[in-house]
């Protein structure tokens, strides 16, 4: 489906509690099926991705009650060698990180299991999470040599391993550390640029036997975990799109209820700073991750750097940053965001190509792209090209510009923000 953005100027006032977040209620998930016992959690993220996940461990024969709408999930763990062989194959249409973490969980299991998705999950590479399980002794078999999907895993004995992830994946290091937990020996993973921590926080509710020191994650072979429960915190990923436009629009006042405030998450909030924004934060929860609130004020935001330290807290967030930055004072440099080529669709190249039709000044590089700002944009048909960041960019785009936006393919959004309109036209007056 098309949708037209109607092009309006008002600043972005109000308060808004952000969906679940996306990244906890996978793994929220996950770690109730593995758990002994039952564990219950709200707030829970009802998008396609999540859902995807929640209907593959149904079709392994946990059971799993969730009334829609709700935001209400009791999972009925059955344990770490608890799941059974599925009937049909896993289909994680869309969502990297069902398919990436389901891998991990799926090498420690004694039986085999086919993971398809759509054409976008088919396309991006796996070969970064499948070599090192097949090292730890799980046969997987795919495109390109398992760098694709369709897969087919067939779990055994696993051995643990010392990895180097030198990508700062967050998925990679999940996969790893999951598989870590059916392994033999130690298992552990360095990187030297953080990548969010969600699973290692699960790893330490749950009571695996588990291990963080400086830049090295370890796990072992753990014969129980313990279920938990927990409201689900607001996705900083999501919310980040009205917050920068709040940031970037004067005269916009936006306060975010119940946000994670992750400080592996938290890299779209220095980086607006550093453009001049006004964001006062308010921590109210520590454990088992940080929530707490902000205040958004808007201003005429000036050019900044991104560097290739950052990205990892800040990857999901490069979209609507680069929106910012394509209206800020000066110039901007983004570099090291090769990673963002690998995602649901090119996203350098299709942010760079949007913002460029509505009059943006983007040169594309290789790893990211150089900005030059502009005062306003001008309303043009673009296209989201399957992507839902992509598609929530350019809507905040319209804040500041002339004429009415069409964004081809809107439907995407379902997979992190099913009600991103709603709260957009909500928040800006429409």
């Amino acid at each position: 489906m098309n949708k037209v953005v109607s092009c309006k100027t008002n600043p972005i006032l109000g308060r808004f509690v952000p969906p679940g977040d996306k990244s906890i209620s996978h793994r929220a998930l996950m770690f109730g099926a593995l758990a002994k016992g039952t564990s219950r959690f709200s707030h829970f993220l009802e998008a396609d991705d999540c859902l995807r996940t929640m209907k593959a461990f149904r079709d392994m024969g946990v059971s799993i009650e969730h009334g829609p709408g709700s935001g209400n999930v009791v999972v009925h763990g059955v344990g770490l060698q608890g799941l059974k062989k599925p009937v049909q194959e896993l289909d994680f249409g869309n969502s990297g990180t069902s398919m990436r973490l389901m891998l991990g969980i799926l090498a420690g299991q004694n039986f085999e299991a086919t993971l398809i998705g759509d054409d976008s999950l088919s396309s991006r590479p796996m070969k970064r999470v499948t070599q090192p399980l097949k090292q730890m002794g799980a046969q997987i078999k795919g495109r390109d040599k398992g760098n694709f999907a369709p897969l087919s895993i067939r779990g055994g004995k696993l051995n643990g391993i010392r990895f180097e992830n030198k990508l700062s994946s967050a998925q990679v290091k999940s996969a790893i550390l999951l598989a870590g937990l059916f392994a033999e020996g130690e298992t552990s993973v360095e990187e030297l640029i953080a990548s969010r921590d969600h699973t290692e926080r699960f790893l330490e509710s749950c009571g695996a036997i588990f291990q963080k020191s400086g830049t090295e994650t370890k796990v072992q072979r753990t014969q129980e975990l313990q279920s938990f429960q927990m409201e689900i915190p607001g996705d900083i990923s999501s919310a980040a799109f009205f917050i920068t436009g709040a940031a970037m629009i004067p005269g916009s006042e936006l306060v975010v209820e119940k946000i994670c405030l992750n400080p592996t998450r938290t890299g779209v909030l220095e980086v607006l700073k550093r453009m001049g924004a006004e964001i006062r934060i308010e921590q109210t929860q520590d454990k088992p991750e940080p929530l707490g609130r902000l205040e958004v004020k808007g201003k005429k935001l000036v050019g900044t750097r991104i560097v290739k330290q950052e990205i990892p807290s800040l990857i999901d967030e490069l979209p609507i940053l680069m929106t910012a930055m394509a209206l800020a004072q000066g110039e901007s440099l983004i570099s090291g965001a090769e990673e963002l080529r690998v995602k649901e669709t090119d996203r350098i190249h299709s942010m760079v190509k949007n913002l460029t039709a509505v009059g943006g000044h983007i040169q594309e590089l290789p790893d990211g792209c150089l900005i030059r700002g502009v005062e306003k944009f001008q309303g043009r048909k673009v296209q989201s090209l399957g992507d839902h960041r992509t598609a929530m960019s350019m809507a905040i785009a319209t804040l500041a510009m002339e004429g009415a936006l069409e964004i081809e393919d809107v439907d995407c959004v379902r997979t992190s923000f099913p009600d991103f309109f709603a709260e957009f036209d909500r928040l800006r007056g429409v």
